[in-house]
């Protein structure tokens, strides 16, 4: 943890805050109580979102004020990188399942201290559950210490997805959530073995669920294998890879000419 004092009950109890307030909005099977619109293309954004960043602003800014700000729905400010600290949120990860209304959706934040996760909380009030994790202490769902996968074999590997092509034909799909931070909490809860993507993925998109999985005992890289920091001047990296640590090797290798062949053609 960093030198700083902060107050991990008062972080808990306003991501909590944030996720009632989302979820007073969801309606399960149904569009939200609120305004949807497309922020790009398949990329949709609510009021919710607005007002769940608004108010975890307000709120973690006040517990931390020493600590910059990076979050999906604010507007970024360069003077972050100046700071050892920084709060990393996302107002709703997952966004397409809240507004239509699954469950597959969370509100995330952590606390980076010289570019690494040392406090997370994921609060996904749809499924009942929260996710509170500090840097070599472990990880807690609903209070329940957790312990992650610990799969050896590659073949058979439980993978969050809708299909996998017929090169990943050995792997095995369970239910995939909108949301990547949810999907790597799978990993973390030992219900899933392996989440792998191949695009460009925010840092506030996964730092949270990062240090969830890592408390567990998953490894976290991107999609090349290499080390992930956060509060980047370019808050992105290419791909993800979440698994059990017996697996990372070989996930690394499955990938490693598909994410060729993408960063080539970039």
């Amino acid at each position: 943890m960093p030198e700083c004092q902060l107050d991990r009950d008062a972080v808990v109890a306003a991501t909590q805050e944030a996720a009632a307030l989302a979820f007073a909005s969801w309606r399960d099977g149904a569009a939200p109580d609120t305004k949807v619109w497309e922020k790009s293309k398949d990329n949709p954004v609510s009021d919710i979102d607005i007002a769940v960043d608004a108010l975890l602003t307000k709120r973690l800014q006040a517990i931390l004020p020493e600590a910059a700000w990076l979050s999906e729905e604010t507007i970024d400010d360069p003077s972050r990188l100046d700071a050892r600290l920084l709060w990393l949120v996302d107002p709703i990860d997952g966004t397409r399942d809240y507004v239509r209304g699954r469950s597959g959706w969370c509100v995330s934040v952590a606390l980076v201290a010289d570019g690494l996760p040392v406090f997370a909380v994921m609060a996904a009030p749809a499924q009942d559950k929260i996710w509170v994790a500090a840097s070599g202490e472990g990880v807690t769902c609903n209070g329940t210490l957790l312990s992650g996968s610990i799969r050896q074999d590659f073949a058979g590997a439980r993978v969050p997805a809708d299909d996998l092509p017929r090169v990943d034909s050995d792997l095995v799909t369970v239910d995939k959530p909108n949301s990547i931070a949810m999907r790597m909490t799978m990993v973390a809860c030992d219900r899933a073995d392996l989440v792998a993507t191949l695009r460009w993925g925010n840092e506030w998109d996964i730092a949270a669920a990062h240090l969830v999985a890592q408390e567990a005992g998953g490894i976290v890289t991107d999609a090349l294998g290499q080390t992930i920091t956060y509060n980047k001047r370019a808050p992105l990296d290419f791909g993800l890879i979440c698994c059990a640590p017996g697996i990372h090797k070989a996930a690394v290798e499955r990938l490693s000419e598909r994410a060729a062949r993408i960063l080539s053609s970039a």
